[in-house]
């Protein structure tokens, strides 16, 4: 079975901007923070924030389901500003998943260059057995993590003007 979610929101701030905290380790580090009640901390295991590198994501106490769980990144196109993210352990996978992935996006808004949109969206495969687990992916953890990106961004850009 294959499905998938996605979402767009609108970021008042230039794409290049965005793609600076989407495009890093700094994405995940500000979501840790400002959700401790969902995780506690997380770990590098391998690599910079580019292709190639492995998260251990922790999950705070008390949270339903696997303690944590790791992922990959399997993109990041600085110039195209896609980043795509898989599960290699634990989370979706213990429950009958063959892919998560989660892909975040860039893009300029057309004729407003301090504005932007980020487009986040989830692809899944699963095992036939398992395609009644699909209904436990939501875009809301996307939702909020989107948002707090873009709150982020909001707060911390300044222009030069």
């Amino acid at each position: 079975m294959v499905g998938g979610v996605w979402e767009e929101i609108e970021v008042k701030v230039p794409a290049s901007e965005a793609w600076k905290l989407y495009g890093s380790l700094l994405l995940t580090k500000v979501t840790v923070e400002a959700l401790p009640d969902r995780f506690s901390k997380f770990e590098v295991i391998e690599g910079d924030g580019s292709a190639g590198t492995i998260l251990h994501i922790f999950l705070a106490p008390g949270t339903a389901g696997a303690a944590s769980y790791k992922e990959k990144y399997t993109v990041v196109d600085n110039e195209k500003r896609v980043k795509e993210v898989e599960l290699v352990e634990g989370g979706f996978l213990d429950l009958g998943f063959t892919v998560y992935r989660v892909r975040g996006e860039v893009i300029e808004k057309e004729g407003k260059k301090e504005e932007c949109i980020v487009r986040g969206s989830i692809e899944y495969e699963l095992k036939e057995e398992a395609a009644g687990n699909a209904a436990l992916v939501s875009i809301e953890p996307l939702r909020a993590i989107m948002q707090i990106a873009a709150d982020y961004l909001t707060k911390n850009y300044t222009t030069n003007v």
